[in-house]
């Protein structure tokens, strides 16, 4: 959108010219690519970076080509057919580096499963860079490249070296051409043979016997990765991936960038009728070799310039305490404080939260601060909430910008779903109470001006008045007396100059003094107020202490009684019993299998049997009294059969006596094995 130059007005509205950049590619209906991420080159005013879900990385120049990409880098992170999950080939978020060493020529891209890669070096065609900053790379790739003892450091400082000169001709020129240079503008240039190696994915420094996954995302992370920021501060360059179940992990490159190319993997190039290159295309694909456990104190020479991504050192994960959502994961933002980069903000669905980072490893190490790893603090700044009670829904916001002004503040600006534009000053490192946004009570005016009076004097009256430049005068003025013309005339001159710069001066400190007396007045009276509170908490300490000193006497003594029932119980005979053999351990175990299925089975048939049992004698005797009364006198063969029958109730009574006691048994040995257990677990 053209908001100067290309605009008209129409009934009191300003018509502004729009374009739609690379409309052949993200506008076409039939086109399921999605655009996940823009944003502005920091080295360009013209060029602008898009991720899409297609898995490129496109470099637009809106000067020359709004249509047509200028560079295209078409990511393939895993080898084909070799993705474990879909997450590990999906892109999520990339961010340009900061201006340090490579890191200015570096783009970072952060996939769905947490991993993240560099792209290096990317350069925009015109983009203007530091003379100190191109210098400085160029004699670090000559002094511990080409002087290195390994071929492959050798190989890779010679192609960057190689880059250097012809995308910025200048750092092979003599000295003397080139001692007023303070910027330096890139060339359009690439490699004819050789394509730029997608480097990662960038693993942290592991201590032994971790997981290997664990070197990717953390153990505390959940859910899948939405949003990435690099952040560079001082000396050290931080990134931070935030997670879709509300956690931020906070990680430190523990070594320098260098750039990789893959030989034999020729870009595509567009040219102009005068040889010019005007585009570039090329797969970047990730170098098949094994990761290496990196040690911090491993010797420079293994490390540099061998073509390895750098590693991560691992700062913190702070988890931001998001409600749960079921219906989808929570999308976060993450933007950093132009004026205090050890601050970030999370934008979320619940607000806006202050990360502040109290230790980064690099720079606490060139300031001389032997400390030890400090958690980083996190402090709510906005809150979209009512409370916590509150039964509604959060409404979100629908912008955020961090800005700072000439007088070293900083801002933060935030516009609401419902059309409201909220203005916070950051002025301290704290910040202790979230500020609620309230649809409903109506704003005070007099305490709204009471808020608004600044709480000190106005950094114009400390520095003093303007230094006031003495008139021309006669080198003879002190032989002039002061009641002659000449005299007369340079006292007057003086008087005005110190009355337009001391006085008015003192005239300003005076209001400013008088306008804020009744404000420091109020803060005395809140000062004393608060002191009277303190001290009434103090008065209430003093007469809860004994009560609370019998009480610890009751704990110590509730404590000493249990230690001693510990150490009786401890001195039973069950305590120190032996490991089971492993002729036991099967036998309990085909204990445990006859208790589960076996028992049961066994109680169910025995139970059968005697139902079968008192069916089977009762109906012999029906037939034998039958008989009986039908045929007088006694059969001899009717009492054989008599007797067979009682022989077989004889068998099965014995079999079910047998039965009865195999049941007593187990269930005997079951009750051992549950008291043994039971004492295993009081010892």
């Amino acid at each position: 959108m053209y908001l100067y130059g290309r605009s008209s007005t129409k009934e009191n509205a300003i018509v502004c010219r729009t374009v739609s950049i690379g409309s052949q590619v993200y506008s076409s209906d039939s086109s399921a690519i999605r655009i996940l991420q823009v944003s502005w080159h920091p080295y360009s005013d013209t060029h602008v970076g898009i991720l899409s879900s297609d898995s490129v990385f496109r470099l637009f120049d809106l000067s020359s080509a709004v249509v047509q990409p200028e560079q295209e880098y078409y990511l393939q992170p895993v080898e084909p057919g070799r993705s474990r999950n879909a997450a590990s080939i999906c892109p999520v978020d990339f961010s340009f580096g900061g201006d340090h060493l490579w890191d200015r020529f570096s783009v970072f891209v952060l996939f769905s499963d947490g991993s993240v890669y560099i792209l290096c070096p990317v350069v925009p065609f015109g983009s203007v860079y530091k003379w100190e900053s191109i210098l400085e790379i160029y004699s670090d790739a000559h002094t511990f490249g080409l002087k290195s003892a390994k071929s492959a450091a050798v190989n890779n400082s010679n192609m960057a070296i190689s880059w250097l000169e012809t995308t910025f001709p200048e750092v092979a020129q003599e000295a003397t051409d080139r001692e007023n240079l303070s910027t330096i503008k890139a060339h359009s240039h690439a490699l004819f043979d050789a394509s730029l190696a997608l480097q990662g994915p960038l693993r942290k420094v592991c201590h032994g016997g971790e997981d290997e996954d664990l070197a990717v995302r953390g153990a505390e992370c959940e859910g899948r990765a939405v949003s990435f920021l690099y952040n560079l501060v001082s000396k050290d360059s931080i990134l931070v991936t935030a997670w879709s179940g509300g956690q931020l992990q906070i990680d430190a490159l523990a070594d320098e960038i260098q750039p990789v190319w893959i030989t034999g993997s020729a870009p595509r190039l567009r040219v102009d009728s005068f040889d010019h290159i005007r585009g570039i295309a090329m797969i970047c694909e990730s170098i098949p070799a094994e990761h290496s456990i990196v040690k911090l104190d491993q010797p420079l020479d293994n490390t540099v310039w061998l073509g390895h991504p750098p590693p991560l050192l691992r700062l913190a994960i702070v988890d931001l305490a998001l409600p749960r959502k079921t219906e989808g994961s929570s999308l976060i933002t993450m933007f950093a404080d132009p004026l205090m980069p050890e601050r970030i903000y999370s934008l979320h669905e619940g607000g806006v939260d202050s990360i502040v980072l109290h230790f980064l490893p690099f720079t606490s190490q060139i300031n001389g601060k032997d400390e030890n790893i400090k958690t980083p603090s996190v402090h709510p700044v906005l809150s979209t909430c009512q409370g916590e009670t509150s039964s509604s829904s959060p409404s979100p916001l629908s912008g955020f910008a961090s800005l700072s002004d000439s007088f070293g503040y900083s801002w933060v600006v935030v516009v609401t779903s419902t059309q409201e534009c909220v203005v916070l000053e950051m002025k301290t490192w704290n910040l202790l109470l979230p500020i609620q946004i309230d649809k409903e009570k109506p704003i005070d005016m007099e305490q709204q001006k009471e808020k608004d009076t600044p709480d000190i004097i106005s950094k114009e009256l400390l520095s003093g008045p303007k230094s006031v430049l003495a008139p021309q005068a006669s080198p003879n003025l002190r032989s002039i007396s002061a009641d002659s013309i000449e005299g007369r005339s340079a006292l007057h001159q003086y008087f005005k100059l110190f009355h337009e710069n001391y006085v008015e001066y003192a005239h300003k400190v005076y209001f400013e003094l008088k306008h804020h007396g009744p404000q420091l007045k109020r803060i005395i009276d809140d000062q004393h107020a608060r002191l009277d509170e303190a001290q009434q908490k103090i008065l209430r300490v003093e007469a809860k202490q004994p009560m609370l000193d019998e009480r610890i006497d009751r704990a110590v003594q509730r404590h000493n009684s249990l230690e001693q029932r510990l150490q009786r119980l401890r001195r039973l005979p069950g305590a120190h019993k032996k490991p089971l053999s492993r002729a036991e351990r099967e036998f309990k175990s085909e204990l445990d299998q006859f208790t589960g299925v076996e028992l049961d089975a066994l109680r169910s048939s025995i139970d059968t049997l005697r139902a079968r049992l008192k069916r089977y004698t009762k109906s012999s005797k029906d037939n034998v009294m039958t008989q009986r009364r039908k045929i007088p006198g006694r059969n001899h063969a009717q009492d054989a059969q008599i007797s067979q029958l009682k022989s077989s109730l004889e068998k099965l009574s014995l079999l079910n006596s047998e039965s009865t006691k195999k049941v007593e048994l187990v269930e005997s040995a079951i009750k051992t094995m549950e008291s043994s257990k039971n004492k295993t677990i009081l010892s």
